[in-house]
């Protein structure tokens, strides 16, 4: 079932309403997506805030690659591989942190934090060394919308606004214009949580509009969040497919059904006196109680970022069968009242004893495991694609538990694939 002497053809692997099981096994397919989608297109890597002065770093990836994000003392952002060039050595170790300049622990050659190689240990050892050409790698290509940072691989191609098309930029407007001052703050710290499972999994899960009424069922009881109901076949919610592989499950049909503001978020008006009060100073009293009842966005945009109403998820792949989703509560700026309850939900979904990730974890290493079975070989994708219909926007919508979004990540996917 398995080709790893040479990377099978991807369109016998691809169909409309299925894919082969290998295609989340095989080493050289994984190598292939390496080159083809992780190294080549708009990668999220990390958001402005978390380098908000002069000389702060975070350590950050873009698929296995490690990679320091640094704000420099001319304010611009830079993406540098965390690799010296002198013997290989990682010239950072710490998480995030404030400094001018990397020293390489190995050999001591320090680097300025804009990449630039300063100097090295004995000099007189070196005396034809171009220092110009001996600085840290750096990402081709850096681009931000709404202080969400990106980066390529790629000399040239799409800018990040064509990458994200309309739908991805849409999702990031509805986001930051749920604080009152139009801005998402990235503060709280991440979660990482490691699966043994190949990352497209996770991608197709995160707008499987399908599954919540199953996999979460015992925290949906007990809780009683009325979360699964978004996702019954009653439910007015549609699952959308937003082209380039970005992926949605619109809920706000339902929340604009039930006409509440802030049940998206299972609280109401009375409990966040503060946070409503500023909302209607910022945008008007109509349009505040808009926002608030369309609450925020539930959007996956391809390959990597994971926007999951009260978090984010970064999507990095390790191996074949191996992946990391780091998670961290959103904190909306000017919205303190609001941005506590973020983190105590997040806490409680997501975090070391949360129940929500727990679930799906599960369920991605089970995949995973059965993927390599022998029969039946291919995945069947082709939940709703009879009542498949386009939207007013022309985008391809289904039902709330159609596999519409899972259909739109594959034909994004081929065509990268495929690409020259």
């Amino acid at each position: 079932m398995e080709s790893q002497s040479s990377t099978p053809n991807i369109a016998d692997l691809i169909q409309s309403d299925r894919v082969h099981g290998s295609v989340y096994t095989d080493e050289a397919i994984f190598q292939l997506e390496l080159e083809k989608i992780w190294y080549k297109t708009w990668v999220y890597v990390g958001h402005a805030s978390e380098v908000p002065n002069a000389n702060d770093f975070v350590s950050k990836s873009i698929g296995p690659q490690p990679l320091i994000m640094t704000r420099g003392r001319d304010g611009v952002i830079r993406l540098l591989l965390n690799r010296c060039p002198h013997r290989a050595n990682q010239v950072c170790l710490q998480a995030k942190g404030n400094r001018g300049s990397f020293t390489c622990p190995y050999h001591g050659w320090t680097f300025s934090n804009s990449g630039e190689l300063r100097g090295f240990p004995f000099p007189d050892g070196y005396d034809t060394a171009d220092r110009s050409e001996l600085g840290l790698g750096q990402v081709n290509r850096v681009a931000e919308y709404k202080g969400f940072v990106f980066g390529s691989f790629a000399d040239e191609g799409p800018s990040l606004e064509e990458h994200l098309g309309a739908g991805g930029r849409d999702a990031i407007d509805r986001l930051v214009q749920t604080s009152p001052e139009g801005e998402v703050e990235i503060t709280a710290g991440f979660l990482q949580h490691r699966a043994k499972a190949n990352w497209k999994f996770i991608v197709e899960n995160e707008t499987d509009g399908y599954h919540p009424q199953f996999v979460h069922a015992s925290i949906f009881s007990i809780a009683k969040s009325g979360i699964g109901d978004l996702y019954s076949s009653d439910s007015t919610a549609v699952a959308r497919d937003l082209g380039d592989g970005h992926t949605e499950n619109d809920l706000r049909p339902e929340f604009r059904r039930i006409d509440k503001p802030m049940n998206w978020f299972g609280t109401n008006e009375a409990r966040l006196p503060d946070y409503v009060e500023k909302m209607k100073a910022a945008y008007g009293e109509e349009k505040a109680r808009e926002i608030m009842i369309d609450g925020t966005p539930h959007v996956m945009i391809f390959p990597n970022l994971f926007i999951a109403e009260i978090q984010i998820f970064v999507i990095q792949p390790l191996a074949v069968d191996e992946s990391i989703q780091h998670v961290t509560a959103l904190q909306f700026k000017g919205a303190p009242d609001l941005n506590r309850r973020l983190r105590q939900q997040t806490m409680g979904s997501v975090g070391p004893a949360g129940f929500l990730l727990a679930d799906d974890s599960e369920m991605y290493e089970r995949t995973q495991r059965g993927v390599k079975s022998k029969m039946p070989e291919w995945n069947y994708l082709g939940r709703g694609k009879h009542r498949e219909r386009r939207d007013e926007e022309g985008f391809m919508v289904g039902d709330a538990t159609d596999e519409v979004t899972s259909r739109g990540i594959w034909r994004h996917y081929r065509e990268l694939m495929e690409a020259e």
